[in-house]
């Protein structure tokens, strides 16, 4: 039930995220925005988003999650409620930095919620649910959004997001719990029983190789949440509606993709595979292919199902970075300190958030609006990341190794205080 209301959670979240790019044709026609401005529409969300994840992270450690992720819900609700009004680049720009601040610690939050139900040999798939509830959100925008722009223009949307936050905080209130694993297993691993300093902690092969992976695949989501919309409507001529459809066929094939990989990747680790193997070199692997068949786009001679194909995979394969990438950090993080390294990943992960839709952003606008050249290059460069960050962590993601490093740092650390 915890599982299913936070997947819920993030379909709010992600529908929140979304709407922006989905309403892009009609509000920039509206206002007059050249793509440059909006990609700083698109960038706005992730401006104080990281300093915010941190905050909510290091909160998380100490308070409840149930009444932090409520407070969050409320927020991402009401100030949806603005952008019903705005009438220039600097409203939107201020609603979306707002809501960047709101919704910064939602993952890390939430996913440390999580573990305090699911035990290390369980955690992908009650995560890769965690995080299909964002797939869904596409799904439900790609559907809902353009019916609605179309029928009662693109404000509307805004309030029908706020009516739909609110329905998950009144559920969230009345059903929502805080796990009591944690409690039940202190002491019974001997890490967990030490503070480790952060210094250690963040200086860890595998918290940076992790924290590298969680920066390409946040790339390749942030390009697909603002840019795909446009890319799809403008770039290749497709009709809003049949755009919407699009997002829908993305949804259908990422979510059982993401979720048949962390499932994959589970049974790997539960059939005794190290987890280097199972989750460090699996996610790496992941992450390379999904840079190829992204930055496989700036070929020319690509039909237009081959390249929405290598969109939805390219997409997909990130994904798997969100339901992996943190039950490795939990592997040796001590459980008092996980919502701060989960918080500082997704802050780090955020500045690709601000970058994407700015660097494509500018790309296109160097292009011409109309011509797909400079959408096609927005693709390049997210492939050139994501391949990067998979060779970097195939060389430095090694769960095993980093617990056993932070144990002997524990049990050294105990000795002299003795």
């Amino acid at each position: 039930m915890i599982a299913i209301l936070l997947a819920f959670m993030m379909l709010v979240n992600f529908l929140d995220k979304v709407v922006i790019g989905l309403v892009a044709v009609p509000m920039t026609q509206e206002l007059g925005l050249t793509p440059t401005e909006f990609g700083l529409i698109g960038g706005a969300l992730h401006w104080l988003f990281s300093i915010s994840a941190v905050v909510g992270g290091f909160l998380a450690n100490r308070r409840p999650t149930r009444t932090l992720l409520l407070g969050m819900g409320l927020f991402w609700a009401l100030i949806q409620l603005p952008m019903l009004f705005v009438s220039s680049l600097w409203m939107i720009v201020a609603c979306r930095v707002l809501l960047g601040i709101g919704e910064g610690p939602a993952s890390p939050v939430a996913t440390h919620a999580l573990y305090k139900w699911f035990p290390n040999d369980r955690r992908n798939l009650p995560v890769a649910l965690l995080h299909s509830g964002s797939a869904m959100g596409l799904l439900v925008a790609g559907a809902m959004i353009p019916l609605i722009s179309l029928n009662y223009g693109w404000r509307t949307n805004f309030a029908v997001l706020a009516a739909i936050g609110l329905v998950w905080c009144a559920l969230w209130l009345l059903l929502g719990r805080e796990g009591t694993l944690d409690n039940l297993r202190a002491g019974q691993v001997k890490l967990d029983s030490h503070r480790v300093p952060y210094r250690r902690l963040l200086t860890d092969g595998s918290v940076l190789g992790n924290y590298i992976c969680h920066f390409a695949a946040n790339w390749s989501l942030a390009l697909t949440l603002t840019w795909v919309p446009s890319y799809l409507e403008t770039g290749l001529g497709i009709d809003p509606i049949n755009t919407g459809r699009m997002f829908v066929l993305f949804v259908v094939v990422t979510t059982p993709l993401s979720l048949f990989m962390a499932w994959l990747s589970q049974r790997l680790l539960s059939r005794g595979v190290p987890s280097r193997l199972s989750r460090g070199v699996f996610v790496s692997l992941c992450l390379i292919a999904g840079g190829l068949l992204s930055a496989s786009l700036i070929l020319p001679d690509i039909s237009v199902v081959a390249r929405i194909t290598c969109l939805t995979l390219s997409g997909g394969l990130a994904l798997v970075m969100y339901s992996v990438g943190p039950a490795m950090l939990a592997e040796f993080t001590p459980s008092g300190q996980r919502g701060g390294i989960l918080a500082i990943g997704n802050a780090i992960a955020s500045l690709a958030g601000l970058s994407a839709p700015v660097v494509t952003g500018l790309l296109v606008h160097g292009a011409g609006a109309d011509h797909p050249d400079g959408y096609a290059q927005g693709f390049l460069v997210c492939g050139a990341v994501m391949v990067v960050a998979g060779l970097i962590g195939l060389r430095l993601l090694n769960p095993e190794r980093s617990r056993e490093r932070l144990r002997q740092g524990a049990s050294l650390s105990a000795c002299s205080q003795a």
